[in-house]
């Protein structure tokens, strides 16, 4: 009764034995696959250690492939060694001549995987780490030969990877050209630092430079004369060639994340904020005469993405605005501004806003011999809302106020503001809501250091008072404004001078 047992236990022992045999690797897990043919390198763990034999990817005129080997933890053929798909990794080797152009790569992987084409000293493509099946693509200029190595793990559960790339699409434009009459040349590029070039758009239009461009939202495609872009990584770099009359020129950019301004063709910036940031603005202020060759660089790496440019020639304007001021008022907003007494004003055009950026003219207020004007906006926005003011002299000249905000609440009446945060004409001005018997104020670079210190006494509620940096001789930069009452502060901002 016992042989049938006995026999049944040897050819299953002899099955394992048979099984348990040695098997002899193949291939020297160095050689790189030709002709679009891949040498894949395979290894019984996932950390590339203990070899078990070669495969193949690739057929001859086509290095693309998507590999699952089998399924999940099977046991997988080599040209050696069959390995269990459960905890294994794969290094495929492969040389290949580019010609010269631009190259998407494509890679996906469950778990991780990771490109390079320099043999493996540095990753192109890089996401070593356990995941469900995602790829990512990278594109590259390339011309000649390269060694592609592509790395994949498997670390359990499901198992995938896969290799694509096509040629790409780029722009044909020469990039050394500078746009003309107020219009940029904008030179678009996929990657951070200007890696691949993708074509052209324009920025401004005749007698205005001055733009703002959000590229259609955050993670989108991004049309240009060319190829689209992706607004989640890339650069921008427009150019324009512009003859300045001889003035006095402001120019505030903006931008989310890195921007920098240069009037000599890009061998030094005028303004830079080359980082990942949200949106934030710098102005500069010179002036200019003759012809420059203007660069603004902008670079966006990840979530929001603006750049703005506004440019405005400080004109010689027989009106000195004194003081500019808003409060909401029940269902109106309330807005006064003064002149001094040798002002020759025409009239007075009041414009609003709901951004702060687009704004639209709501009335014009002829000028007079009076030094106080007034204006009640009782159609006044929801929420909050900005106001700012054209001025034109009797010569026709020609400028604008300060911005002016008014929040949704009427808070802001009774708080300490000062204003403008941006000075071109050394001077600022600051509003109470409430009476400060002892006021002064403090003002301090961005290292700490006093650089000047005022006393200004009683500030009536509601009052307006100026404070003069013109006299001091401060050179332009940041500074941090302290206004105190009895010597304690109750407010500080910083000021662009």
């Amino acid at each position: 009764m016992k042989k049938p047992l006995l026999s049944a236990l040897w050819v299953i022992a002899f099955s394992f034995m048979l099984h348990a045999q040695p098997c002899t690797p193949q291939g020297d897990e160095v050689s790189y696959g030709l002709n679009d043919t891949w040498i894949g390198y395979v290894y019984d763990n996932a950390d590339i250690t203990n070899y078990h034999s070669y495969i193949n990817e690739g057929t001859p005129g086509n290095p693309n492939f998507d590999q699952s080997f089998g399924g999940d933890n099977v046991m997988y053929p080599t040209n050696g060694c069959s390995v269990q798909t459960e905890t294994f990794s794969v290094r495929y080797k492969l040389a290949k001549t580019f010609a010269n152009g631009v190259y998407d790569f494509t890679v996906g992987g469950d778990d991780g995987f990771r490109l390079s084409l320099d043999g493996g000293n540095t990753w192109i493509i890089n996401r070593w780490n356990d995941q469900g099946y995602t790829t990512t693509t990278y594109t590259a200029t390339l011309n000649g030969a390269y060694n592609l190595v592509l790395e994949y793990y498997e670390n359990g559960g499901g198992n995938r990877v896969s290799f694509n790339v096509v040629a790409g699409c780029s722009g044909a434009e020469n990039t050394a050209v500078y746009g003309t009459n107020d219009v940029w040349n904008g030179y678009v590029y996929d990657g951070t630092n200007f890696n691949t070039y993708k074509g052209m758009v324009h920025q401004g239009s005749l007698g205005a430079i001055s733009f703002d461009q959000d590229f259609g939202g955050s993670n989108t495609l991004y049309a240009t004369s060319g190829c689209n872009v992706q607004t989640e990584t890339f650069s921008v770099r427009y150019k324009l060639n512009k003859n300045f009359a001889n003035g006095n020129y402001n120019f505030v950019v903006g931008g989310d994340d890195g921007y920098r301004l240069s009037f000599d063709g890009g061998n030094t910036w005028a303004i830079n904020r080359w980082w990942d940031q949200s949106y934030s603005t710098a102005s500069y202020n010179s002036d200019m005469y003759g012809n420059y060759n203007i660069v603004l660089e902008f670079y966006e790496n990840g979530g929001d993405n603006r750049i703005s440019l506004d440019m405005q020639a400080n004109i010689i304007l027989k009106i000195d605005l004194l003081s500019f001021s808003g409060r909401r008022d029940a269902n109106a907003v309330l807005l006064n501004w003064d002149i001094s007494a040798d002002s020759d004003p025409l009239n007075f055009e009041i414009e609003r806003s709901k951004d702060g950026r687009s704004f639209e003219r709501i009335q014009t207020i002829a000028g007079s011999n009076n030094l106080q004007y007034f204006y009640k906006d009782e159609n006044s926005l929801d929420g909050s809302s900005f106001y700012r003011l054209k001025m034109t002299d009797q010569q026709g000249k020609t400028s604008y106020s300060y911005i002016v905000a008014i929040s949704e609440s009427d808070a802001r009446a009774g708080e300490l503001i000062l204003f403008p945060t941006i000075v071109n004409n050394g001077a600022i001005y600051c509003r109470s809501g409430k009476l400060i018997n002892k006021a002064s104020v403090r003002v301090t670079d961005i290292y700490g250091r006093l650089v000047q210190q005022q006393l200004i006494g009683k500030i009536e509620k509601g009052q307006t008072v100026g404070i003069s940096l013109g006299s001091y001789k401060l050179s332009k930069g940041i500074y941090l404004v302290s206004i105190l009452d009895n010597d304690q502060p109750i407010l500080t901002q910083k000021i662009i001078l």
